[in-house]
């Protein structure tokens, strides 16, 4: 790995809150921290590149120190509240309005005299966002963009992931978004209603409805939220807006040097993959992909999980670090500065887990990895191999001869399969305080995992949220079918995308499937019953099946395909491990769960139980697809 040491050569000037005004006439609050003179603490008059940073969490304390440290190094820094949060004005619903409000940022800011005419932009999570969707209105003065962990198409896999709803965002509305709405902030009665909700109450007892939950106290907050749980059609207007929907845009956005910058255990893998993928073709400029072991960073911003040698139960030693400040620097400095700092930078950057030895690293397995580079993605001579399902438990790569297999389980949606950890973020609750909110507020209490997120054994423990005694693990629910390759006798390596097609049938109108892929440890001494690493997951809900654009309900009895696409990975089962495939019909809560009524997405009070089956024959294959490295 490059490293290097970017030390600071000069002081930092700011001026806060500075009105940037929108096409539409509101003023957007932008603090700009400029290079000083070291002695004299003026701002230099040489005009420099300024970097961009749009966030909704408050542009102070990381955020202000996050813009010195590029202030330090020879940058104009600009960290703007999003329009309708903290200090901006206007109203906020969630992503609609960043393209335009991004555009006039971008090019105010290139006008100004301490500008030398190239602004580039970076950010995490919601800061990701922000970037791809001002990039689809091509500002003229944009120059380079560095997108960690952001999405590509909300309604794909986001908002929405193959139809069903990631409930973070129900859960994000109730915290990081309501909490600091502005009526919050400036009602403290508001806020006090906000800080006494628990979320793993709202989900244990939902489906909450418009005005009956603390959501009716922020209007426009309630008014996004339910827009985006309950319209699930692709002519619904919120999905082609290019505030959600970049892969419609690609061909108008903005063509400049870019970073997809992701975690394997991010919420966003898949859309930084196919943002990287649907753009490094169809643009000149210079693209990348950057992707580690980690989970999403919102929460140890601006130093994210770039930092952290773990993600969940799994440990992947000092080789996983990578300085986030730094690295984004080298880029800056090459595409901004003309410095040779990416010089050596591959096209494509990923973290190839796995190689540990399985032993026992503190509280955490010792899952390991390495580093590797490709020049494209998936990497050159990836073979797409096919594993199919049997119905003796197997998972083989020969295909069922069976004239007519099958399995059946019973889903009954009032008893779905808790998540375990996976590629989740944002779910999340604030820690439960007797204390009034303006002894202690929202933004000095802890904020409690409801999920967990990264790797994690597949087994329920008391603090696994939806689960029930007797604890253990998920294979032993009948509604999880399990299958299994024999033990590896050599090494298997896959990095890419996933594929899974399940061959299903219901006695339900609507219902979903699901499939997670695991890297099974076989029991040592350190894990006696040994350890089921998830790798990702995904959901197939029956009325969109097939990224269906429009809802089609299902005939109870016939069998359909429920195509997934489990996030990329990128991991070597080692010699010994097997190969594991799930198959259910719910993971909750990263997904909400079908009550197979065919109501409606969100809001039905009623539950059906469904009698599920899983085709395992020679007419219906059910399989999973592994993008297997050369040896």
């Amino acid at each position: 790995m490059w490293t290097m040491t970017a030390e600071p050569a000069y002081a930092v000037a700011a001026e806060l809150n500075v009105s940037i005004e929108t096409r539409d006439g509101l003023s957007l609050a932008t603090d700009i921290y400029r290079p000083a003179d070291p002695e004299t603490g003026e701002p230099i008059d040489e005009p420099m590149p300024v970097l961009l940073d749009r966030t909704p969490y408050g542009k102070r304390g990381r955020m202000e120190r996050h813009g010195e440290w590029y202030a330090k190094r020879g940058y104009v820094v600009a960290i703007q509240d999003c329009r309708g949060r903290f200090d901006s004005d206007g109203e906020f619903y969630i992503f609609r309005d960043e393209p335009e409000d991004g555009y006039d940022t971008v090019e105010w800011l290139a006008k100004q005299p301490y500008c030398d005419g190239q602004v580039g932009t970076f950010g995490t999570s919601y800061g990701a966002w922000v970037q791809s969707a001002l990039a689809t209105q091509d500002p003229p003065h944009l120059e380079a963009m560095f997108v960690n962990q952001g999405a590509a198409n909300a309604r794909e896999a986001t908002f929405r992931h193959n139809g069903a709803f990631e409930l973070r965002w129900l859960c994000w509305a109730y915290t990081l978004g309501g909490g600091f709405a502005k009526q919050a902030l400036e009602d403290p009665d508001i806020q006090q209603r906000l800080a006494n909700v628990d979320v793993r109450d709202i989900l244990e007892n939902g489906p909450v409805l418009p005005g009956q939950s603390p959501l009716r106290h922020i209007p426009e907050y309630e008014e996004w939220t339910f827009d985006i749980m309950m319209q699930g059609a692709s002519s619904d207007d919120i999905w082609q807006e290019p505030g959600f929907n970049f892969e419609a845009y690609y061909e108008e956005s903005a063509d400049v040097p870019t970073v997809y910058a992701g975690g394997w255990y991010d919420s966003y893998t898949k859309a930084t993959c196919d943002n990287f993928l649907g753009l490094a073709e169809k643009k000149d400029s210079d693209h990348f992909l950057l992707v580690g072991p980690w989970t999403h960073g919102w929460n140890t911003y601006p130093l994210p999980s770039w930092n952290k040698p773990y993600s969940g139960e799994l440990a992947f030693g000092e080789e996983a670090l990578m300085d986030y400040q730094e690295t984004r620097l080298r880029f800056f400095d090459h595409y901004l500065k003309g410095k040779d700092t990416w010089n050596e930078q591959p096209t494509v950057q990923y973290f190839q887990m796995g190689t540990g030895d399985g032993s026992r690293s503190g509280d955490r397995l010792h899952h390991g990895g390495e580093w590797r580079e490709a020049t494209a993605w998936p990497p050159a001579d990836t073979e797409m191999r096919t594993y199919y399902i049997h119905g003796s438990g197997e998972l083989t790569t020969e295909q069922p001869t069976d004239d007519d297999a099958s399995t059946t389980y019973t889903f009954d949606p009032t008893d779905p399969v808790p998540t375990i950890g996976g590629n989740c973020s944002s779910y999340i609750t604030y820690e439960p305080r007797e204390e009034p909110i303006l002894e202690y507020p929202l933004s000095e209490r802890k904020l409690q995992d409801i999920t967990g997120r990264g790797g994690f054994d597949q087994r329920t423990r008391p603090d696994t949220f939806g689960a029930e005694p007797p604890y253990g693990p998920l294979e032993d629910r009948n509604d999880v079918l399990v299958y299994r390759t024999a033990p590896l006798t050599e090494p298997l390596e896959i990095t890419g995308p996933i594929r899974v097609r399940v061959y299903g049938e219901t006695d339900a109108v609507d219902t979903d499937f699901t499939a997670k892929l695991i890297d099974e440890y076989p029991p040592s001494e350190a894990y006696p019953n040994g350890f089921a690493v998830n790798l990702c997951d995904s959901i197939s809900r029956g009325r969109y099946r097939g990224y269906r654009d429009e809802p089609d309900m299902l005939d109870p009895g016939e069998v359909y395909e429920f195509y997934m696409e489990p996030y990329p990975t990128a991991n070597v089962f080692k010699p010994g491990h097997r190969i594991r495939l799930d198959i259910s019909s719910s993971n909750y809560p990263r997904y909400d769960v079908n009550h197979n009524t065919g109501g409606p997405l969100y809001g039905d009070r009623e539950y059906e139980v469904a009698r599920n089956t899983v085709h395992h024959n020679a007419e219906y294959a059910t399989h999973i697809e592994l993008p297997v490295q050369p040896n």
